[in-house]
């Protein structure tokens, strides 16, 4: 099975990132972190996309979830519990 492509925007303070990226790598996950401090039009894009500004955000196949919303992550990957 193909994975999901999967984008995670960050901060480098920010918790809830650390928290997700390691989410992420426990369940064999590959993703592209995006440091949106660093990147102003990568934040712009995120925020164009989902409406908000917070961080994480996770993109899977282009759909938002913003913040580690673990069951909605898990679905959208197909992860069992």
């Amino acid at each position: 099975m193909e994975q999901k492509r999967v984008i995670v925007f960050t901060t480098p303070t920010c918790t809830y990132c650390y928290q997700v990226k390691r989410y992420l790598t426990e369940q064999g996950i590959r993703f592209k972190e995006v440091d949106v401090s660093l990147n102003t039009k990568a934040a712009d894009d995120m925020f164009r996309k989902s409406g908000q500004k917070g961080v994480p955000q996770l993109w899977i196949n282009n759909r938002p979830i913003v913040g580690f919303d673990r069951p909605k992550i898990d679905k959208l990957l197909n992860l069992k519990k």
